[in-house]
């Protein structure tokens, strides 16, 4: 993994996943050169510091797009409102939830990827998914219909601190629609949009959220209803297994780090065994989850496991792991594997360093396990992967 900050393993994370998301290196490099020293304080103690560097870049990025869009260059513009977007999302990921200047940056992010989708002409679609008398946001991204009928669709779900913009910019929508398959990427309760200006915090019960998905896809005539797959990543490890175990209408299921037991890791982490992904992370799972205090928190991660549920799961089921995730260990896309005793088709991937991509959910690379995970799914469907 790119590491600008020399044992700040959240501010190298925060880094890799801008690069990941389409960020300029250079531009990036511009953002971090000057908060090397700050990092050495460590991620919680300097975590404004990071925000008021990576604004700094992309306010002037922002300035840039304007100029290019009032001098009619929507497509240049186009490029450089995403980036920005990328970089204010980035430093607003960083903070702590009592950090008020966080809203600013992260509306921000929202409106330049709005801009960038309108004068790039992207194929993004905004839509609502109905969810308890409320809703909650996500992209649809659409792959053509064929002479067979309409597309396959997978429900990509965030994981603890991801958003459905980074999602896209990652490229999995990209590489599933160059396959034939469409995309919903979500901001499920207690991610992006959802727990940030709705209020919906996370829950154990993925299906709650997951379920709502698919059934607005059936009311789409440009989706196949009979193969709508669900994919997750991170924490999305243990979203997606649980909510293709209680919701048999899923037609497969593929993970990108596995999560089989979370409510397991925190104890884990409590004895600072694994890294963090983000900085104040407990206040960030107690926010994402609707507790109130640490204690009430630990509680209910218990809830958060696997053991006893990926037994339910009777679609074909894919596991991929980094052999050097320093923040889930491997025995988990072990534990998730080897109980999928109901899958007709299930299979295990680990990246080594023969892969050039051995991180937390690909942070290293970005590449390997999106193309390797959308092959699959080709495969399954019978789709071409080249």
């Amino acid at each position: 993994m790119y590491e600008p900050f020399p044992g700040n393993y959240i501010w190298n994370l925060g880094a890799n996943l801008a690069l990941i998301d389409g960020g300029n290196h250079g531009e990036i490099d511009v953002a971090c050169r000057p908060i090397r020293e700050a990092a050495e304080k460590g991620a919680d103690a300097s975590s404004a510091a990071y925000f008021d560097s990576w604004l700094r870049v992309a306010d002037q990025l922002t300035e840039n797009a304007k100029a290019d869009e009032d001098a009619g260059r929507n497509w240049s513009a186009a490029t450089k409102y995403k980036r920005a977007a990328g970089y204010y999302l980035s430093a607003e990921r960083l903070q702590s939830r009592d950090y008020p200047p966080r809203w600013a940056a992260y509306q921000k992010g929202l409106d330049l990827f709005r801009k960038y989708v309108a004068l790039e002409g992207a194929n993004v679609e905004f839509v609502e998914i109905p969810y308890e008398g409320k809703s909650y946001p996500a992209l649809f991204v659409k792959a053509p219909a064929t002479a067979n009928g309409p597309a396959p669709c997978m429900v990509s779900c965030n994981g603890l601190d991801s958003m459905k913009e980074q999602i896209y910019g990652n490229g999995i929508a990209q590489a599933l629609n160059r396959r034939g398959i469409s995309c919903l990427l979500l901001d499920q309760p207690g991610t992006g949009e959802a727990l940030r200006q709705r209020g919906l915090t996370g829950r154990h019960d993925s299906e709650a959220w997951a379920t709502p998905a698919l059934e607005y896809l059936l009311t789409r005539e440009d989706v196949d209803s009979t193969r709508i797959g669900m994919h997750g990543l991170s924490l999305g490890g243990y979203y997606a297994p649980r909510a293709a175990a209680m919701e048999p209408r899923f037609a497969l299921c593929t993970v990108m780090g596995a999560n089989h037991n979370w409510g397991e890791m925190q104890v884990r982490r409590m004895a600072r065994e694994g890294e963090n992904p983000v900085p104040h992370y407990w206040g960030h799972v107690m926010w994402v989850f609707g507790k109130d205090n640490l204690d009430d928190f630990m509680a209910w991660a218990p809830n958060m496991d696997l053991n006893g549920v990926v037994e339910k799961i009777k679609v074909p089921f894919l596991v991929t792991h980094g052999e050097g995730d320093r923040q889930i260990p491997l025995e988990y896309a072990h534990q998730s594997y080897d109980q999928a005793v109901n899958s007709p088709k299930r299979d295990l991937r680990i990246f080594t360093t023969k892969d050039f991509e051995i991180e937390h959910c690909g942070a290293d690379n970005g590449t390997v396990a999106r193309d390797y995970i959308a092959d699959w799914i080709a495969v399954q469907w019978g789709l071409r992967t080249g």
